[in-house]
């Protein structure tokens, strides 16, 4: 049975305005695991905008780490920081 796994994402102040270059790579990244049946869903936060979060499932949390390492967000140091939690689903999903 597939877990679910959460990426957070803190993402530097000025993120916005420079994710323009490479957002179209990052959102097929997304779109590719999304087709795989790995990203469950994904989005920013707003208000402020300093985060993100990605749920993910598979058998580990790899899933979600090797995501995250092939960022382009990541890679360009959009992302201040990252991490994967392990997230127990007991309603839904």
């Amino acid at each position: 049975m597939a877990q679910h796994y959460i990426l957070f994402y803190d993402t530097e102040d000025d993120y916005i305005t420079r994710r323009a270059p490479i957002r179209e790579e990052h959102l097929r990244l997304a779109q590719q695991h999304a087709d795989a049946g790995s990203l469950v869903m994904a989005g920013a936060l707003a208000d402020p905008p300093d985060g993100a979060v990605l749920i993910f499932q598979g058998d580990g949390p790899e899933v979600a780490e090797a995501f995250a390492h092939n960022d382009p967000y990541v890679k360009n140091g959009l992302i201040r920081q990252w991490r994967v939690r392990k997230w127990t689903v007991v309603v839904g999903g």
